[in-house]
């Protein structure tokens, strides 16, 4: 039997985001609780900044989210070869027409496991409260690295029937550290019986605001996440 079986699972990621993970959630025969705790908005300036860079001065252009790719995508002409392109996980690289390197281990810790020395130009797409880690390590690896920030995380308050929907579910999934900060927000540290992280980095990001993480995903996808969570729940039985 499928350890996820009516299990229900709550889903923190933003409300443009929810109906695809519902989707998968109920593809492993559980049941989606969908609680969105943030909501991703433009910033103007970043995107000014954005649209006007020299593409003919940039030789990567990396994203470390689906909503990054979106935003540069419009600047990506078909055919072009430069700049190179660089995503943080497969699901940022599906934004695009190509991608020329992504992660295994997809974190922005990951790709600068496997991004090549410089020199060069490099034009880093994250948000406006995003860590420093991959600007700095590029920087640390010889390139000159920059950050535009075209959109942030915005922290949702959820209604008092989705609180209480969330409190009551079996687990809990958080696909990045902004959704974990935000759920501390809203909830302080009471949190379904288990608690599943996207990868090291959302994990850490959450242990940090006070959550205790039950598992780990390896995979960097929801998928990866519920996989995981089918593990965890048929071991525990």
């Amino acid at each position: 039997m499928n350890a996820l079986s009516g299990r229900t699972i709550v889903i923190t990621r933003s409300a443009d985001q929810a109906a695809t993970t519902s989707e998968l959630v109920s593809s492993f025969e559980a049941i989606p609780v969908i609680v969105p705790l943030i909501e991703i908005v433009d910033e103007p300036e970043g995107l000014a900044r954005l649209s006007s860079i020299d593409l003919s001065d940039v030789d990567w252009i990396v994203a470390t989210s689906p909503n990054g790719a979106e935003r540069v995508e419009p600047l990506l002409t078909a055919g072009a070869l430069r700049p190179l392109l660089a995503a943080v996980g497969s699901t940022t690289a599906a934004v695009w027409p190509r991608c020329d390197l992504v992660a295994e281990t997809q974190s922005a810790r990951g790709l600068l496991e496997v991004f090549p020395p410089g020199p060069g130009r490099i034009v880093v797409v994250q948000a406006l409260d995003a860590e420093p880690t991959l600007v700095s390590g590029l920087r640390d690896k010889g390139w000159d690295a920059v950050a535009i920030s075209p959109y942030r995380t915005v922290s949702l308050s959820p209604s008092p029937e989705r609180r209480r929907a969330a409190l009551a579910a079996d687990a809990v999934m958080f696909a990045s550290g902004s959704a974990a900060r935000a759920w501390v927000e809203a909830f302080g540290l009471h949190t379904p019986p288990v608690v599943v992280a996207i990868g090291e980095q959302t994990a850490e990001a959450a242990e940090q605001a006070g959550l205790k993480i039950s598992a780990i995903s390896a995979d960097h996808s929801v998928h990866g996440m519920l996989v995981t969570l089918s593990r965890y729940f048929a071991d525990v039985n």
